[in-house]
């Protein structure tokens, strides 16, 4: 009779310990998804993709996009001073690298179609958090996010 009653708490403890892993490992999950971690994003089709990015600052706005087309990509700054109204802009263009790890290294060599003697170069991230993709930069920390994504967060507000 004592065995069986070892044999009960002993099943009902592991019963226990196993709701208690999957709700450890949930949450997990989700840190490892808020950091970009252990995310294979490999199938992610990124092509004719673009990611934007805004910074504003006390003087001006900067608003940088990122367009992916194969392995060229174009990357953009546009740069909004905030007292006379003015914008100007820079255009690159280049190349880009993924690797299996959703590492993207690019290189921008090409400004409005003149090779620059320092390319712009940026290694970012692919991420998803809540079905958006994201590129973090490596760096820097700055998230760029996809426009489609940031269409459909405005329309939902």
């Amino acid at each position: 009779m004592r065995k069986f009653f070892i044999g009960i708490a002993l099943l009902a403890a592991t019963a226990g310990i196993k709701a208690q892993y999957s709700s450890l490992d949930g949450i997990i999950r989700r840190l490892e998804e808020r950091k970009g971690i252990n995310q294979n994003l490999e199938a992610v089709n990124i092509d004719n993709k673009k990611f934007v990015f805004v910074k504003d600052e006390a003087d001006h706005t900067e608003r940088d996009f990122i367009v992916i087309k194969g392995n060229k990509v174009t990357y953009v700054e546009v740069f909004d001073d905030k007292s006379t109204g003015q914008s100007t802009s820079n255009v690159f263009s280049g190349d880009m690298v993924r690797s299996r790890k959703n590492i993207i290294s690019l290189r921008a060599d090409m400004l409005e179609n003149k090779k620059v003697p320092v390319p712009v170069a940026k290694t970012l991230l692919l991420t998803r958090q809540d079905n958006i993709l994201y590129l973090i930069d490596i760096n820097t920390r700055d998230r760029w996010i996809d426009e489609e994504s940031f269409s459909k967060i405005k329309s939902k507000k």
